[in-house]
This record gives C-alpha cells, structure tokens and sequence, in this order.
C-alpha cells in the first residue's frame, strides 16, 4: 500500500536509507521536522546517529538508542542538521571524518539550518551555492560557498535549507525528487503541512526592525567563537605545505 494512495516513482521502490548524523547541541527541530517528511518516503529506513552512538540532547530532549556512525555502512540520503553545537562539531575530527565518509557515498546531500556549515567543513561546498540560517550566512565564504538566501538551495545533488523551520520545506523538496511530485503532495497533505503563520516575522527583511536589532544583538557574542570556528575548519581543508 503506498503511503496516502500515491504511487512513488519507480525508482523509489527499493529501501532508502536516509541517516541523520547528530552531535551535541543539535536543534532537535532541524532533524525532526525533515525526518518526518523523510520517514514516510517509499522503503525509507531512517537511521539516526552519533560518535560512538552517544545519546544526544537537544533543547532538553534526550535522544538515545542512536546508531554509532562508524557502523553505518552507508546510505542514500544524509541529511546534517544545524543548532548551537555546529561551531564545535565542525571541529570534531571524528564527527568530520564520518561526514566526509558517508556525504561520498549519499546519492543526496542534504542539511538544514546551519548543517550546511558541517558541508562546508567537509569540503563540498566549494563554488556552489548554499543556504544557511539568515544570521549566520557569512560563516558561508570561508568554505568558498556562494551563499544563497534561499528557503531551499539545490546545486547539483546537495540541497541546503535555511533556519529551522525550513527543514521541513527541504524534506518535500527532496521527497519530490525521489518520489516524484505528486507522492511529496500526499505528505504535506498527510501532515497538514499549511504554514499560517500568526506574525509576518520569519525573515530578517519582514520582521520589524526592533525585534530584529533585539535578536541580532542576542546572537552577536557568538558569531566571532563561530566565524573563528568556521576559519579554523576551512583552514583544515588546505593541504599541508611540502
């Protein structure tokens, strides 16, 4: 029986291992909001993991009975989320390692929010274009990404979403180029995906301007610790001199 009568696109048919690699610190909405659209994907085995296969905690919700990634033999999606712990994990050699290992195999890239970071510290972001958070799109150049303001960006097989609540917005986009259009509809119709939101609030060019100097001026202690991260990371990718 196909998921709300929709018959997916044949090459849909076979199981899909989609992985969601976590680490310390992730927003739990980054992962779970796409996971949701990912799990009702035909043959989808979802797969959520972490070094060691450590319980994670995100926004006081504990995770636990994760897979450890080592073990993860590979997959067809990954997608990386973002949050609070992106500065250190882009700086976790074996967190890195494991990205680097599994976004070669992955038919699909994918993250959301500030996941695409974790990309860029990979090395895959090199001349193409991406999304991120609003707040932390300059974090982008040093990884040579063209940066996108885009809600969803696509080059070539890896797709970035911007802030949090996007993830959502990414999973159809991808569930469309799996599963075809129409299989995608029947889950945003499955799900009563109809944003309506109360405030026109949600980007940096619609939200009044106080409320946006309020934020921007909450976040700004840690966009120094984070570019310095992000300089670090993309300093790695440089070949050692001779």
């Amino acid at each position: 029986m196909y998921a709300f009568g929709v018959k997916p696109a044949e090459a849909a048919m076979s199981e899909f291992v989609v992985l969601f690699p976590l680490y310390p610190g992730v927003t739990q909405l980054d992962f779970t909001g796409p996971h949701q659209v990912f799990s009702r994907l035909p043959g989808a085995k979802v797969i959520t993991a972490s070094v060691g296969g450590q319980p994670i905690e995100a926004d006081g919700l504990v995770f636990a009975g994760l897979a450890d990634l080592a073990t993860v033999e590979g997959c067809d999606l990954i997608c990386v989320p973002g949050g609070l712990g992106t500065t250190e994990a882009m700086l976790d050699e074996a967190y890195m390692a494991q990205i680097r290992r599994l976004t070669a195999i992955a038919t699909y890239v994918t993250s959301v929010c500030t996941g695409s970071l974790i990309l860029g510290a990979a090395g895959l972001l090199k001349g193409r274009r991406a999304a991120t958070h609003w707040a932390w799109r300059e974090l982008l150049k040093p990884f040579g990404a063209i940066v996108s303001e885009a809600r969803v960006e696509r080059d070539g097989n890896i797709f970035t979403g911007g802030g949090v609540t996007a993830g959502i917005d990414l999973g159809l986009t991808v569930a469309a180029e799996v599963a075809g259009e129409a299989y995608a509809q029947g889950v945003q119709l499955g799900i009563e995906y109809a944003p309506a939101p109360p405030f026109n609030a949600g980007r940096p060019e619609l939200a009044p301007a106080e409320v946006l100097d309020r934020l921007t001026s909450f976040m700004q202690p840690m966009a120094q610790q984070r570019m310095a991260a992000a300089q670090e990371a993309a300093r790695r990718l440089q070949p050692e001199p001779a």
